[in-house]
């Protein structure tokens, strides 16, 4: 009996210990992330005013796990999720030998970029959708991958890569880039105005705005290789 709750104290503190590590290392990401975010807003900041001073950008530090990142009509939010997770065995991650060679591995933090409208949070419309642009999972050893969108086009998207891609500012500033990126190209779509030919008064004196337009969206990468 002794021997099998040694066991069970001895998984629990190496499970503890390395959840505990990784999570530090999700935190030094995304504080490094927000770091790089802000000096990115400054740098644009600068150069697209000398063409047009009425196009803003703006870098916001709501708190420890989340930022954002506001340019025209668009909004990036960043979050850092506070739990530790791992995936199926059947999973593309779990199924690269550098994973499979250390069971430490099998766990990651993980952070998210999310597409808004930016008049969804002027205006609190709280029924307005946002879009999951990627998420960056990573491990104890500060290595990470990318899943998401096709829209990324990112040369260390695939879980695969895991085991070469480390965590550098370069690497860090590629992301916020080409989330911008993504977020730009993400287009704003009309409503059919088969939605909006009637109305309620409540509707009428709930919402800011009559219609509801909304992002395009975003293809993600599995389902695309379903």
């Amino acid at each position: 009996m002794e021997d099998r709750l040694d066991d069970i104290i001895n998984g629990l503190h190496q499970k503890s210990k390395t959840k505990q590590t990784i999570y530090r290392n999700t935190q030094q990401t995304f504080n490094r992330m927000k770091e790089i975010s802000q000096a990115l807003v400054a740098e644009l900041t600068e150069r697209v005013t000398k063409q047009d001073a009425e196009v803003l950008i703006e870098y916001r530090n709501l708190n420890e796990h989340e930022f954002h990142v506001k340019f025209s009509g668009d909004l990036l939010v960043f979050v850092m999720h506070s739990n530790i997770i791992t995936f199926p065995d059947d999973s593309e991650i779990m199924q690269s030998v550098y994973v499979q060679e250390d069971f430490r591995r099998r766990f990651f933090g993980h952070i998210m970029a999310y597409n808004f409208m930016a008049d969804t949070i002027k205006y609190n419309r709280l029924d307005d959708p946002g879009y999951l642009v990627g998420r960056m999972l990573v491990n104890i050893e500060n290595h990470f991958c990318i899943e998401g969108v096709r829209q990324l086009d990112l040369s260390f998207e695939q879980a695969s890569d895991i085991a070469r891609n480390e965590i550098t500012d370069k690497t860090l500033r590629v992301i916020v880039e080409s989330a911008m990126i993504a977020a730009v190209n993400n287009d704003l779509m009309g409503q059919d105005i088969s939605e909006i030919e009637r109305i309620t008064l409540k509707q009428k004196l709930e919402n800011t705005h009559l219609t509801r337009p909304h992002k395009l969206g975003f293809q993600i990468v599995h389902e695309l290789t379903n």
